[in-house]
């Protein structure tokens, strides 16, 4: 079986193991994808994460985040940018997610940013996925 979307697989992980209370999951590594962590961990989603080496393409572990109650910190997480629709902004029509208390993370010639730094940084590009 191929993978059309492997970076909505990983989305679906996370939200799967998350409402699934695990402490932690594993996902196919690539590039984009440790970069997406990095956002992720960056803004607070997310305790850690780590790139395992194996003989094939790497092992992408992911270490969940929970508040006092248990509850995961991503309340929800989209992809919005697939395969079939390339969604892209410009640096002037980044949109705000949840009136700021999302992000967007976007796939930019600066590298994989949210949507603040891009804002920051004066640049639009690929909106890979939401996250609030």
């Amino acid at each position: 079986m191929s993978m059309t979307d492997p970076m909505a697989d990983m989305l679906t992980r996370i939200r799967n193991a998350g409402m699934a209370s695990h402490a932690k999951l594993d996902v196919p590594s690539s590039n984009v994808k440790v970069a997406v962590a990095n956002v992720l961990k960056d803004l607070g989603y997310i305790k850690n994460f780590k790139v395992i080496s194996d003989n094939k393409q790497g092992v992408l572990r992911i270490y969940l985040k929970y508040d006092a109650n248990q509850e995961p910190v991503i309340h929800e997480i989209k992809r919005v940018s697939t395969p079939g629709r390339r969604v892209y902004v410009g640096k002037d029509n980044i949109q705000k997610v949840k009136n700021g208390l999302g992000a967007s993370i976007l796939s930019t010639s600066k590298g994989v940013l949210d949507d603040v730094a891009a804002r920051q940084a004066q640049v639009g590009g690929e909106v890979i996925c939401t996250v609030w």
